[in-house]
């Protein structure tokens, strides 16, 4: 019970695309990641994710459509719908993000991104 620096968590890894768990909260984990260029179509059948832009700006890749996500702004990914986070220009962003601790990193896809376990800071 005491108060978690997001700040200076962020300074404790260099990787991209390698989720940290900060916290648990009842059956939720709460991650930071650090992302950088196209990450990996896909999509979580039971679970859904919110993306919380910390530094910089996302691009949540749709289907049928790219949503922006601005510094300050969050985005939800219902459970069953294919996204593929994304950054422009080189950019490294920053995010907060809060799943259940049975979401798989890349779903059901298999890809040499994919993580099976996170780092706990």
């Amino acid at each position: 019970m005491k108060p978690i620096n997001i700040t200076e968590k962020f300074t404790k890894f260099s990787k991209n695309w390698h989720p940290h768990q900060i916290a648990v909260v009842d059956d939720m984990q709460v991650i930071l990641a650090k992302l950088k260029g196209e990450f990996v179509w896909h999509s979580h059948d039971h679970e859904d994710e919110l993306f919380q832009v910390i530094k910089g700006t996302l691009y949540m890749q749709f289907r049928d459509r790219t949503e922006i996500v601005n510094e300050g702004e969050i985005i939800i990914v219902p459970k069953g719908v294919e996204h593929n986070p994304t950054t422009k220009n080189n950019e490294e962003v920053h995010v907060i993000l809060f799943e259940k601790l049975s979401t798989a990193h890349t779903g059901n896809v298999k890809h040499k991104r994919t993580q099976t376990k996170y780092p706990k800071i």
